[in-house]
């Protein structure tokens, strides 16, 4: 293999059944790979599916299936992509309401909130509660929020390993 791959996980929280093929065919095309998800009724919103699928892939691979599925109605989704040789990792959120959130993973998985993020918070707040606010932000707090109902509904289900072969 050339290049940094790494892997990671994408989470299709909820969808409507019938973008089911479609978020298949633009993850896959992300990827470069065939991919067929098992999709699930998601208990935390009746008439919607949820699936998960890990994936390997180069370096990037994770900015690249999160952007493919950005935008789509009524779709949630998370992407994580683990760090590499040289690369940081990543996690993805999409919500309909709330758009795309991206964070900088380090290598135990948690959110690393760059300096000028702290810096801008710290300037920008009067009270502790603006600092809050600021640090919520940097950290996607709302997306944590809007999503955990549909995280906890998926818990015990199998992840798929897929693993690519060059």
């Amino acid at each position: 293999m050339r290049g940094t791959y790494t892997r990671g996980v994408l989470f299709v929280h909820s969808t409507p059944p019938a973008l089911c093929p479609h978020i298949e065919w633009a993850a896959g095309t992300a990827l470069d790979q065939e991919i067929h998800l098992q999709w699930t009724p998601q208990e935390a919103a009746p008439g919607m599916v949820r699936s998960e699928i890990a994936w390997v892939g180069p370096a990037g691979s994770g900015a690249r299936l999160a952007s493919a599925l950005r935008g789509w109605e009524h779709l949630r989704y998370e992407v994580t992509e683990e760090p590499a040789n040289g690369t940081d990792g990543g996690r993805w959120s999409h919500t309909p309401s709330l758009g795309i959130f991206h964070a900088q993973i380090d290598t135990a998985g948690n959110t690393v909130i760059p300096e000028d993020r702290v810096r801008a918070a710290l300037e920008s707040s009067l009270t502790v509660e603006e600092l809050r606010e600021g640090l919520d932000l940097a950290l996607g707090q709302a997306w944590d929020d809007e999503l955990e109902p549909f995280r906890y509904a998926g818990a015990g289900v199998a992840v798929r390993w897929l693993n690519r072969v060059s």
